[in-house]
């Protein structure tokens, strides 16, 4: 039980973390933006793709959580293994930081290298983009070790 609710803990804290991270506020929201051609887009040609979006938020919303609960579930359960077999948190960690680097930054890295982003903003996107996940995988380990 405690697994599922510490999943559900960290598919709310990706959320969290991806909604302040890629906000228009903040230099990495900026780059998101610039990725996906907003910045050569006139303020009407804006104003039209957001509301066209809209239709389809609840849906990638939806399917985003799903997303999140698989790592989140992963990374609960690196932690919760880890300690139960006398790991010290640190150690688990350590175990979310190995998949991290050797699972999710490849992925991310080739979505990158393959998709139509603007090569001048790839490598700004990348490291965006990874920080973005190394930040929640690490905020979801913490909450699970402490709990």
């Amino acid at each position: 039980m405690a697994l599922v609710i510490l999943t559900l803990v960290g598919a709310v804290i990706a959320a969290v973390v991806g909604t302040l991270w890629y906000s228009q506020s903040t230099p990495m929201g900026k780059i998101h933006m610039r990725s996906m051609g907003f910045d050569t887009l006139s303020d009407a040609e804006k104003k039209k793709k957001m509301e066209e979006g809209k239709a389809m938020m609840g849906k990638m919303y939806t399917a985003q959580i799903l997303l999140s609960l698989l790592t989140s579930f992963a990374v609960v359960f690196i932690v919760t293994e880890s300690l139960a077999n006398g790991l010290t948190l640190p150690m688990a960690i350590g175990f979310v930081l190995f998949n991290w680097l050797t699972f999710m930054v490849p992925v991310i890295g080739t979505q990158i290298l393959w998709s139509s982003c603007d090569r001048s903003l790839a490598w700004k996107k990348f490291f965006s983009d990874i920080f973005e996940n190394l930040v929640t995988v690490i905020l979801v380990a913490i909450v699970a070790g402490i709990f």
